[in-house]
């Protein structure tokens, strides 16, 4: 395949993902011009529109919608041969594109992503943060090469553990429950709760297997930051995953359930995808880390 024509590919896919030809052209180092014409290439060589544009910006047509999946592909089996190629010739070269949710972007990937740049200086990194089903598209899509993600993650997604986080329950100083060594769930119904939401859907639930407690829930929010600032005003407690209060910048207390509830974040790949040269690295240093660290 012709480097022009995978130019084009990945042209076409940039302006996807970013839904607009100047976005594309700033994260490809082209002028909004050359990206469009590079569109506009690929549309007369097949004869199809791929793309409709629109003052608020583009959106696929059906059939673009169709071919971007098999444009991946090209891309990405481009990428995986030029990774063999550098890695024949004792280059370490490639792109990893890491689909992630904010507290392990914050909190476990910058110690990560350093110990492996030290190793690996000219490999990239991409990262494409954002709520658990934006990032579980994301890898199901092709978008991104791995991601970070809840186990179980979904159909399409092959995830195997890398560490697991205690869900804490999160007070206000001074809170009745504040002397205690572990919270019992009883007892937290006798205060005002803060739900925490994510893609749209109570995660409480999700903490207690499913199984929605009789909490007396005042709020609702799926921003973490403004949950702790709720509490620390003493507006009510809730319960947070421990890596989301890695680093808390707000002055509240953090427990242990009575009945500990934990969840398992896994490492994310499409299945049956075969990852380039840089990204089985990376995930073999993200194994790695994890069994140095105790893992799972």
């Amino acid at each position: 395949m012709a480097e022009g024509s995978i130019t084009k590919y990945r042209a076409f896919i940039t302006v996807c993902e970013t839904g607009s030809f100047s976005k594309a052209a700033e994260m490809m180092a082209y002028s909004q011009s050359g990206i469009s014409r590079m569109v506009k290439d690929l549309e007369a060589e097949w004869g199809i529109s791929l793309l409709e544009r629109g003052k608020t910006g583009v959106s696929l047509t059906p059939d673009g919608e169709r071919l971007l999946p098999f444009v991946r592909d090209i891309c990405r089996g481009s990428e995986r041969l030029e990774g063999q190629v550098d890695m024949i010739n004792g280059l370490e070269t490639g792109l990893v594109r890491i689909g992630t949710i904010t507290s392990v972007s914050q909190n476990v990937l910058p110690g990560i992503l350093k110990a492996f740049l030290a190793a690996y200086p000219n490999i990239e990194f991409e990262l494409i943060l954002g709520e658990y089903d934006l990032v579980s598209e994301a890898v199901r899509t092709g978008r991104a090469d791995m991601g970070f993600l809840n186990i179980p993650a979904g159909s399409g997604i092959d995830a195997e553990p890398f560490f697991t986080d205690e869900y804490k329950v999160v007070l206000p100083k001074g809170h009745p429950l504040a002397d205690l060594d572990a919270v019992p769930l009883e007892m937290m119904k006798d205060y005002p709760f803060i739900e925490l939401m994510k893609d749209g859907r109570n995660e409480t639930p999700e903490v207690f297997g499913g199984k929605r407690p009789d909490l007396d829930t005042r709020f609702s929010t799926w921003d973490d930051y403004a949950i702790m600032a709720m509490v620390e005003n003493g507006l009510g407690i809730s319960i947070l995953p421990g890596l989301v209060l890695d680093h808390c910048p707000y002055d509240i207390i953090t427990k242990s359930l009575a009945e500990p509830k934990m969840r398992t974040i896994g490492i994310a790949t499409k299945s049956g995808e075969s990852p380039s040269v840089a990204v089985e690295r990376f995930i073999g240093f993200v194994r790695a880390h994890a069994a140095q660290e105790g893992g799972v």
